[in-house]
C-alpha cells in the first residue's frame, strides 16, 4: 500500500459538501438527494457505500434497514434484487414515496450527468471491512465518470480504507473520526491519507490548528448552522459537510 501522503495528491474540494446528498431536504443516500444537492448549488456530495449479501455496492448508511426504508433486518443479509424494490423515501416525507435504495453504479451515472464530485464513505457491515473497501474502489475504478475529478474515499474503518488503498492507490483518502485521537497523524500516514474528517461536536480550536499546521486538510461534519460554519472556517477547516448546503456561506 502507498503510505506516502506526498504521493497522494489531495482533491480540490469546495468549501461546502452536501452530506448524504442533501439530507436536510431529501431522503439521505438517494438519487433524488443527489439531484437536490445539485439543485441547491452544491458541487460535491458525500454518500455512504455498503455491500449487499452478494456484494453489490449500494448507497446506505445504517447497518439495518428499518430507519430509512420499509425493510427489516441487516442490509448485508439481503440480496440486491430484494432491496431494490424497498421504499427509501416515505420515512422522510410522503412526497418521496417510492424512492429507492440506489446502487453505486446508478449513483455514478447521476454524478456524471450533473457534474457532481463525490466523497465516497466506505460504510462496511460487520466483518466486511476489507471486502467493502476493495469492491467499492474497484467499482469506482471501472465506472467513475471520466469528466469528474477523482473521488475522495473516506471511512471510520481503517481496514476498509487500507483495502481500498491497495486496490486503488490513485484515489485520495481521508480518515474519518468522531473525536480526534492523539495518534491521528500516525493513523493518517499509515493509510496514505491526506485529510482528516472530524466530528464537529468534539473538535477544538487547538486540535484543528494542529491538524492544519501539520499539512493535512481538515474537513468537518455535520455543520448545519452558519455561526458554527464561520467558527470552523476560522479554525482552518478546508470544507464542511452539511445536510443543508444552501445554508452555509463559504468565506
Amino acid at each position: 500500500m502507498n503510505t506516502d501522503r506526498r504521493l497522494q495528491p489531495a482533491a480540490e474540494l469546495p468549501k461546502v459538501i452536501g452530506h448524504r446528498g442533501a439530507a436536510g431536504h431529501a431522503p439521505e443516500n438517494t438519487l433524488v438527494g443527489l439531484r437536490k444537492a445539485h439543485e441547491l448549488g452544491a458541487r460535491w456530495v458525500e454518500f455512504d457505500v455498503m455491500l449487499t449479501a452478494e456484494g453489490t455496492p449500494v448507497l446506505f448508511h445504517d447497518e439495518t434497514l428499518e430507519r430509512t426504508t420499509n425493510g427489516v433486518g441487516r442490509l448485508a443479509d439481503h440480496r440486491w434484487e430484494d432491496l431494490r424494490g424497498l421504499d427509501a423515501g416515505s420515512w422522510f416525507s410522503p412526497a418521496f414515496r417510492g424512492e429507492r435504495i440506489p446502487s453505486l453504479h446508478q449513483a455514478l451515472a447521476v454524478l456524471g450527468r450533473l457534474n457532481l464530485g463525490a466523497n465516497v464513505e466506505l460504510k462496511p457491515s460487520r466483518d466486511q471491512e476489507a471486502t467493502t473497501g476493495v469492491i467499492a474502489a474497484k467499482t469506482l475504478q471501472e465506472s467513475w465518470p471520466a469528466t469528474l475529478p477523482a473521488p475522495l474515499l473516506s471511512s471510520f474503518s481503517e481496514k476498509a480504507l487500507a483495502a481500498a488503498a491497495d486496490q486503488a492507490p490513485e484515489f485520495p483518502r481521508a480518515l474519518l473520526v468522531g473525536k480526534v485521537p492523539g495518534d491521528w497523524q500516525a493513523r493518517c500516514d499509515a493509510l496514505g491519507a491526506t485529510a482528516l474528517h472530524a466530528g464537529a461536536r468534539h473538535l477544538t480550536r487547538k486540535r484543528a490548528q494542529e491538524i492544519v499546521a501539520a499539512g493535512y486538510a481538515l474537513r468537518v461534519y455535520t455543520v448545519n448552522e452558519p455561526t458554527a460554519a464561520r467558527k470552523f472556517y476560522d479554525w482552518g477547516a478546508e470544507s464542511l459537510f452539511s445536510d443543508f448546503p444552501d445554508r452555509i456561506t463559504p468565506p
